[in-house]
């Protein structure tokens, strides 16, 4: 599995296990979806407070057997900031209380990042900035980052902070190319020209700020997986026709088609299927051609200018 550098503090796989759907496996299914994911060279698992009101983190924590010498050998990014169906809250009091319970339940001393969840209109980023301070001094939280951050928001933050972010969470993948078709979209009177993030790809790389893509092979807000969906009939005629030629899977090649990009994008998968995982990590030895990533993202209904 290659690695990617973050903000050339530290490696992680380029590929990460999300764990949002794990609030739905028993302890058991749980540990052989992990064994999976560490066998194909996976060691970075995505939580978050809120997936499965906290069940994921628990059954994470059990199905790995959490010790000092299993956690040495893996990377946890967990979220916050979610109060689900009511609000988003980024005050200092919410943050710190929401760490403290994600560690306890993943019956660990400490994450390897942690990101807010969705933009807080009603921030207030020196509280941020004491929340972070607090978290780094005490060594609950190495590093930090945001999740579905506009450029604008970032600065905001960083004015404050010592702890600066070096991660965002974004949804990305062949049917999700808002960050891309902007700006191949530059100054045209068209839809795919507008830019709806404030050029957040070009910032983050700028900037040295990790691009996480979730949600890879959805299309729409979790409307549904495109990979062999009859709605898409051009763009999987493509991607298996590359498939077949480097003898891999249409899922593979989805997942390649994220890693080729020059941002260094780390995808994080959601599949809790064991042969799905092994499967989606092949990707990591594919090779696109400049030509075949253009085919694939024209396939998917994309237009050149």
């Amino acid at each position: 599995m290659k690695k990617i550098n973050i903000a050339n503090k530290y490696e992680v796989t380029e590929i990460g296990l999300g764990c949002m759907r794990m609030a739905e496996l028993s302890t058991g299914e749980a540990e052989k979806t992990i064994k999976q994911a560490l066998s194909e060279g996976i060691t970075f698992f995505d939580h978050a407070d809120i997936y499965g009101g906290g069940k994921s983190e628990e059954i994470f924590a059990e199905a790995i057997q959490m010790n000092s010498d299993v956690r040495e050998k893996i990377v946890i990014q967990t979220k916050c900031g979610i109060v689900p169906g009511v609000m988003y809250d980024f005050s200092k009091e919410h943050i710190l209380t929401s760490v403290d319970a994600s560690l306890k339940r993943l019956k660990t001393d400490y994450v390897d990042s942690l990101l807010l969840h969705r933009p807080d209109t009603l921030m207030e980023p020196e509280e941020v900035a004491e929340a972070f301070s607090k978290l780094s001094e005490s060594g609950k939280v190495k590093h930090f980052g945001v999740s579905n951050a506009t450029p604008m928001q970032i600065e905001l933050l960083n004015k404050y902070l010592d702890n600066k972010i070096i991660i965002n969470q974004m949804q990305f993948g062949i049917m999700h190319t808002g960050m891309i078709d902007s700006g191949l979209n530059a100054n045209m009177e068209c839809e795919a020209g507008l830019d709806r993030d404030g050029g957040i790809l070009e910032y983050c790389r700028l900037n040295d700020i990790t691009i996480q893509a979730w949600s890879p092979y959805q299309y729409g807000f979790f409307e549904g997986v495109f990979l062999d969906n009859p709605k898409f009939p051009e763009l999987n005629k493509k991607i298996d026709e590359i498939a077949e030629k480097k003898g891999v899977s249409n899922t593979s090649i989805a997942t390649a088609w994220i890693l080729r990009h020059p941002a260094k994008i780390q995808t994080i998968i959601g599949t809790m299927n064991p042969n799905r995982i092994k499967d989606i990590c092949t990707a990591s030895d594919v090779e696109l051609t400049r030509q075949e990533w253009y085919e694939i993202y024209l396939a998917a209904g994309n237009k050149l200018p």
